[in-house]
């Protein structure tokens, strides 16, 4: 049990700040981290106000942070933490709407990841849920540029989408396949929204998160976006300048021209899947498909790259200086599949140059080797 605020015993360990205005939730969350001898709490703090001040006075190396508390909330919080001392935070959120949508903010504002509370605070417990809550712990406390949370100036909400004629041909130039995870609803804040109305793509988006959330980040996505983007629907037809995200639990691949989901067995551990969505691509659109692996950790990517590689498409991986987690696009280089290593800022113009190449229309299959 934490009885207050302490200076850290070990500087090896990762220190750990506890934002929650529920001190059954603050000794929960404490007493299961602290099973780790990684990990050690530094403090507690019972709303946004207490959690600048001990951020500043802490120095923690990992914050979790509640979304809704007196005084002032998460999100607000979060902000200042993010302008005055930027520190990993970890969003502990409630699986609902109107949380979903405020925790996709929060991942746009530079929150290192999300965590859904209710499960790591069941009566009966879930060891792999709180097994899952250390991990993302332990990796938030990985991310090295603290300057790459700060919030970065994204594009305004749009005034007008574009008109339906700039939008919605059918057979596009190319067809993109962007894979991401932590990290990556802000990293796609930065790329989607700088994208051009008259794009020759379709762009399908497979993010690491559940559905819900899927479904508040294309809303997002779309509120700041020229482009039209949408969650994707079962038999989707594959369309010129439209971005469809894969909805959380379903699996995304493309037949005859139209978007299917599936409930298959995870792979890699994750559903919706990069590889499985890539693997369709480059099997059907051949030397028009283009893979972009964003932010995130694990392999996810890599063998979906493979494929496009081998089926003469392109490949572009975000640079290691912008990604909160470089495992993904690392193992995609070290694999020697990469066209292109871009920084995240500059991913807009890159894509944008690449589908504007006309490419002989022509399907190559690809097969797993």
């Amino acid at each position: 049990m934490i009885a207050g605020d302490k200076k850290p015993t070990n500087i090896n360990k990762i220190k750990v700040l506890i934002v929650d205005d529920s001190g059954f939730a603050r000794s929960v969350i404490a007493q299961e981290l602290q099973t780790d001898p990684e990990i050690e709490i530094v403090g507690l703090a019972k709303d946004g106000i207490d959690a600048i001040e001990k951020v500043k006075r802490l120095s923690p190396d990992v914050v979790t942070m509640d979304i809704i508390m007196p005084e002032m909330d998460g999100l607000t919080a979060l902000q200042h933490i993010m302008e005055e001392s930027p520190t990993p935070v970890v969003m502990l959120s409630a699986l609902t709407t109107s949380n979903a949508e405020v925790t996709i903010r929060a991942l746009e504002l530079g929150a290192v990841d999300f965590f859904l509370k209710p499960s790591v605070l069941s009566p009966l417990g879930d060891a792999q849920s709180k097994a899952d809550l250390i991990a993302k712990i332990k990796l938030a406390a990985k991310t090295t540029t603290l300057k790459n949370l700060k919030p970065r100036l994204l594009r305004t909400a749009q005034p007008f989408k574009a008109p339906h004629e700039a939008q919605g041909a059918k057979n596009p130039n190319r067809v993109v396949v962007i894979g991401s995870s932590t990290g990556g609803p802000r990293a796609l804040m930065q790329v989607i929204p700088n994208l051009p109305a008259d794009i020759d793509a379709a762009i399908l988006v497979v993010q690491h998160m559940p559905s819900l959330f899927t479904r508040s980040l294309a809303e997002r996505l779309d509120s700041i976006s020229i482009l039209r983007v949408r969650e994707a629907q079962d038999g989707d037809e594959i369309l010129r300048s439209r971005v469809f995200v894969a909805p959380g639990d379903y699996h995304m691949i493309v037949t005859d021209g139209h978007l299917h989901l599936h409930r298959g067995p995870p792979v890699l551990g994750v559903r919706p899947c990069a590889d499985i969505t890539m693997e369709s691509v480059a099997s059907a659109y051949g030397n028009r498909s283009v893979g972009v692996i964003l932010t995130g950790m694990g392999i996810d990517g890599t063998a979906g790259a493979a494929l496009i590689k081998a089926a003469g498409g392109m490949v572009i991986v975000e640079d290691e200086s912008t990604c909160t987690v470089n495992g993904m696009p690392m193992s995609v280089i070290k694999a020697g599949h990469a066209d292109y290593i871009v920084p995240i800022h500059q991913m807009a113009a890159k894509l944008t140059s690449i589908c504007l190449e006309k490419v002989p229309t022509r399907k190559a299959t690809a097969r797993r080797p």
